[in-house]
């Protein structure tokens, strides 16, 4: 507990000084439609609000969170007593085949995941080391969504837990990552809120869907949904620095954010949130 009292408190003061120097973010508020790039589009709900791809991606700077260049956006809940947050990436990766939905190895991309694990911690320091415990959710594709989701276990040498919670949803040409932000104790209700509120309100645009592809014209992605999970197009580089130290580095794009960190996140979050939202009272009120 003290170290993740002194994790926040040095958070704290690191994301305040680059929050300081951070843009204005173009909130959009919900009860609308909005694009997801050019391939999917989603209805938002009224109560979250959410950011085009620029503003995710500032938004990521501003904390001090790697860029992918692949992000489409970024949702949030106007209530707050909820803690989530949910980030969207497209990566043109060319047609994945779902070939392996009826055998997927849990056990062996589980396997894959700690012995990763196990080669970075060699190379950190004392304090630094994260290890993965097991699965929060094995892998599992929706043939009918083209959906492939999968939930994994890690914790700190402190025995700390957090976890990460991914959905992919095959396209055409590609595949959108879907991120969700959480932690443990309130993994269920937000999976919920996810499946019910965002994922049932994604529209994957005519031309883009997965049943539209066209083997004579569209290329594929030579990789299956194995690969996916591992990292897709990112496994050679994880297969030379160790899986679990292209997950750290990417942190939020692999849906980790340690517990410490979310609550400075949330504390810059609602006050953005309200300084574009708050109606302004008549005077003499």
């Amino acid at each position: 507990m003290k170290r993740l009292l002194g994790m926040l408190a040095v958070f704290c003061l690191t994301f305040s000084a680059t929050a300081s120097a951070e843009s204005e973010y173009n909130w959009i508020e919900g009860g609308v439609s909005v694009d997801l790039g050019t391939v999917a589009s989603i209805e938002l709900d009224p109560e979250f609000i959410f950011l085009d791809a620029e503003d995710t991606k500032q938004m990521s700077l501003d904390y001090g969170d790697p860029v992918s260049g692949f992000e489409v956006g970024s949702i949030f809940p106007m209530d707050d007593n909820q803690t989530w947050a949910v980030f969207f990436d497209y990566e043109e990766t060319g047609h994945i085949k779902d070939d392996e939905k009826e055998k997927i190895n849990a056990k062996a991309l589980l396997k894959s995941y700690k012995d990763g694990a196990e080669e970075v911690n060699k190379e950190r320091q004392p304090g630094d080391r994260y290890y993965v415990t097991g699965w929060d959710i094995e892998p599992f594709y929706d043939e009918k969504t083209n959906n492939l989701t999968w939930s994994l276990l890690l914790e700190d040498e402190n025995k700390e837990t957090f976890l990460n919670y991914n959905t992919r949803i095959l396209t055409r040409e590609g595949n959108i990552s879907v991120i969700l932000v959480t932690d443990p104790n309130n993994r269920e209700i937000d999976k919920q809120i996810l499946d019910e509120k965002i994922l049932s309100m994604l529209n994957v645009k005519d031309g883009n869907k997965y049943s539209d592809f066209d083997k004579s014209t569209d290329k594929e992605a030579g990789f299956g949904l194995s690969t996916l999970i591992l990292g897709g197009a990112g496994l050679a580089v994880a297969k030379k620095a160790g899986l679990l130290a292209v997950i750290l580095a990417f942190g939020k794009k692999f849906g980790i954010l340690i517990i410490a960190g979310v609550a400075a996140i949330w504390s810059f979050l609602r006050k953005k949130k309200k300084s574009t939202s708050d109606p302004v009272e008549p005077a003499g009120e």
